[in-house]
């Protein structure tokens, strides 16, 4: 007799019938658990982890539907085998509707039953495999929702790892679109902070007496409108995760204070006369020159190096373009969802255009190309005429076509690509930045050449 360590729960209100179906599977090697009380046995199954669940189809209490329902939702893995003396065709199917193994007739035969049971062990345990294959491989390509394979991505993953239960604080820098945000929400929510508060504030899209008062809070009385006491978001997120999105565009007078929170480990709400404790991780990102910043005496390098015990330099999506498909994939499963489409594929062309192009909005411009194309698209196929026309562009002049006898730079590029994308949607600056995968602020500030 072999060994198997298969738990089996047998729930049967006839006793004889138990004690034969215990003597069979135990003589096969199963840890059998009997039980004759639907009710108890219900418990059970809440309680235990069982490998495969036998029940009768008509006992007294709860039937054997019932306690399969209360299985697929208790433990939605485990085969249940459905046993009945009544071999009713109308409850062997409502039984598989709701997600029974098997459904076999009591006999004196007892071959059938353990045949079902070792088949169901099989195919729990190919279950078990499949989940196992999938974690594994959402834990490889994706962290916190970022997806990526790429050797540059799992790079970045394994940086997460090594410093998310740690309380360093954190400098990420990147273009606009590479996933900044999602790195810091990752880092927080993996680590020993997840508990407490991740409080986040856009540096370049509050003004500043707005800025201090949202990171410092204030005391009643501190300005005209202060008709209360507030609580900064420093304070809020004490034991947690204080996130400074594009913190280089903060004016220099909240960066000296900043500094003094980080230095010295307290915080003095505006118009207080106290400073109070408080114990934040700071993690910090730029899409700029850092140095070009400091240079020009409009970042504190003190500041810089604060911010910047860890670094994490995010990589572009043209540097890392076999992520392009994985991505292709997600974004088209979130928005089938969001918009009720079934846009199952993407054409070979399509994808061509998606490879060769050179995404600098990166993967926010990507999430939003794919919501055009499921939104606009026909069939259950992406097309290249459901692409951007300055993406499928196969005549005339484009911004990335050779000008003889001049070299231009990155920043000449983007430039004239960013007027291209004003002039495919007549100027409106708000619709430019959507595609672009950046935001209002930021768009002026290239225009303008900063």
């Amino acid at each position: 007799m072999k060994e198997r360590f298969h738990r089996i729960l047998v729930i049967d209100d006839e006793v004889r019938w138990c004690e034969l179906l215990r003597e069979t599977l135990v003589s096969e090697g199963f840890d059998v658990t009997v039980e004759s009380d639907s009710a108890l046995a219900s418990q059970l199954i809440g309680q235990v982890d069982f490998d495969v669940i036998l029940t009768d189809l008509r006992m007294a209490g709860k039937d054997g539907l019932q306690l399969l329902e209360e299985t697929k939702r208790v433990t939605p893995t485990t085969p249940v085998i459905l046993i009945t003396a009544f071999g009713s065709i109308d409850s062997a199917v409502q039984a598989m509707k709701l997600g029974a193994y098997d459904f076999i007739t009591k006999s004196g035969d007892m071959t059938e039953l353990v045949l079902a049971v070792e088949k169901a062990l099989e195919t729990k345990s190919l279950r078990k495999e499949v989940i196992g294959l999938r974690r594994r491989l959402e834990s490889r390509y994706s962290f916190h929702k970022m997806i990526g394979k790429s050797p540059l991505m799992q790079r970045i993953y394994q940086l997460i790892e090594m410093v998310c239960d740690t309380s360093s604080n954190v400098l990420i820098t990147g273009e606009s679109g590479t996933g900044k945000e999602l790195v810091a929400k990752a880092i927080h929510y993996n680590g020993t902070r997840k508990n407490k508060p991740f409080m986040a504030v856009n540096c370049a899209a509050i003004p500043e007496n707005l800025l201090e008062s949202e990171l410092f809070g204030y005391r009643k009385g501190a300005f005209t409108d202060a008709k209360t006491d507030k609580e900064g978001l420093v304070v809020g997120a004490a034991g947690g995760t204080l996130f400074l999105d594009e913190v280089t565009e903060m004016p220099p007078s909240l960066q000296a204070k900043i500094l003094r929170v980080i230095e010295e480990r307290e915080v003095r709400p505006l118009g207080g006369t106290a400073s109070y404790p408080t114990d934040v991780r700071i993690i910090s990102t730029s899409n700029r020159d850092i140095q070009s910043r400091i240079e020009d005496g409009l970042f504190r390098s003190d500041l810089y190096y604060r911010l910047r015990v860890i670094d994490i330099d995010l990589p572009p999506l043209r540097g890392r373009k076999e992520d392009i498909p994985l991505l292709v994939r997600h974004f088209l499963n979130k928005f089938n969802k969001d918009l009720k489409k079934k846009v199952a594929h993407v054409s070979t062309g399509a994808m061509k255009i998606f490879m060769d192009y050179s995404w600098p909005g990166n993967v926010r411009e990507l999430e939003n190309v794919i919501q055009r194309a499921v939104t606009l698209s026909r069939d259950e196929t992406i097309i290249p005429d459901d692409l951007p026309a300055l993406m499928t562009r196969t005549n005339g002049t484009s911004f990335l076509d050779p000008t003889p006898g001049k070299a231009r730079t990155l920043e000449d590029l983007e430039k004239e690509y960013i007027r291209e994308v004003l002039a495919e949607v007549k100027g409106n600056r708000s619709r430019a930045a959507e595609m672009l995968g950046i935001d209002r602020k930021t768009l002026y500030r290239k225009l303008k050449g900063e």
